[in-house]
């Protein structure tokens, strides 16, 4: 389950629907029921928070958000993004990160999934982070 508080429009999230998860976007929201509705690969459907998922933040989920992948002689891995820039320091290991933009540097983010990615993206660069559809 996610924080109704933490979701955005444009965030990717997984939605249940009798018994099947969907991978979608979030396109509106609706404050007062506090539901969400998501555009999934079929339809957009409205959902409670209690069936929506949040997508593990891993290397696949990077690509698929269009970052460029680049290998340190250190077993680091950097993945680009026009100014953006996620570190981490051993491959496949999202627990220890470093993201930047420009100056706005920030050391072990409370980062695991790809909603709360795209939400720092934004807070950082004033700009949705996207990619091909989950």
């Amino acid at each position: 389950m996610i924080k109704y508080s933490d979701i955005r429009i444009g965030d990717y999230l997984k939605a249940e629907y009798e018994g099947k998860m969907w991978e979608g976007e979030v396109v509106n929201l609706n404050g007062d029921e506090k539901q969400v509705c998501v555009q999934t690969g079929v339809q957009e459907f409205w959902f409670e928070t209690d069936h929506l998922h949040p997508i593990e933040l891993n290397e696949e989920a990077l690509l698929k958000l269009a970052f460029q992948k680049q290998v340190g002689d250190d077993g680091s891995v950097k993945y680009l993004k026009g100014s953006f820039r996620i570190v981490t320091p051993v491959a496949g290991d999202f627990s220890k990160m470093e993201i930047w933009y420009r100056e706005d540097r920030r050391h072990n983010p409370d980062v695991h999934y790809v909603h709360q990615l795209q939400n720092q993206y934004m807070d950082m660069t004033k700009i949705h982070l996207t990619g091909d559809p989950m």
